[in-house]
């Protein structure tokens, strides 16, 4: 996992409170603006934010990661949208709950994904990001997503599979960190909220 070339720092953020969030349903490609408590916990987020010199900023093109990433103060962001939440395809909307009506025991990382990504798929999107992030000359970059792809990504970025997201749990508005040990990619902090030390 390690080697010679430039060694980024990833602040990684999880969107602030949605409806959709806040009562369960899982949202992918509705795009959906934060409530007013999304609009708070990305206001706080910009105190650990705004402090840092990050050589590039990136989000994913939803209305709720761009919005955070302006009310936390880093508005000259790049849209990358391989940087969206996890295709949920036709269980958009829906609670896990509901779900488990017609798939029981079903989990986001169990599937099945009727017409929606795959676990292999959104793997592969994952390693293009961390692809993408190695390729970076800077050594500090943030980056605005969605809980699931999230998840997905910080198993990515330590070799580990997919699955391993699911015992990551992340909530909205949280900061966590992909760094390194002595060369290695290590998850160096996780789920940070402000104001829940």
């Amino acid at each position: 996992m390690g080697g010679d070339g430039p060694r980024p720092e990833i602040w990684v953020v999880r969107h602030g409170e949605t409806e959709w969030s806040r009562s369960g349903q899982h949202t992918s490609r509705t795009d959906i603006d934060l409530t007013e408590v999304g609009e708070e916990q990305a206001e706080a987020l910009g105190s650990l934010l705004r402090p840092v010199d990050f050589g590039l900023v990136l989000s994913s093109p939803m209305l709720r990661s761009r919005r955070t990433a302006e009310l936390a103060g880093l508005g000259d962001f790049d849209i990358d949208p391989e940087l969206l939440e996890w295709d949920y395809g036709d269980l958009e909307g829906r609670t896990t709950a509901e779900i488990q009506n017609d798939y029981p025991g079903w989990t986001i990382w169990k599937g099945p994904w009727p017409g929606g990504e795959t676990e292999r798929a959104v793997g592969e999107r994952a390693d293009r990001v961390v692809a993408s992030l190695l390729a970076s000359t800077v050594s500090k970059v943030a980056v605005f997503s969605h809980g699931h792809f999230i998840r997905v990504l910080a198993a990515r970025w330590v070799g580990a599979g997919v699955g391993t997201g699911e015992w990551l749990d992340l909530d909205t508005a949280s900061l966590s960190k992909l760094g390194w040990y002595r060369g290695d990619r290590v998850l160096r902090l996780w789920n940070l909220v402000p104001g829940n030390l």
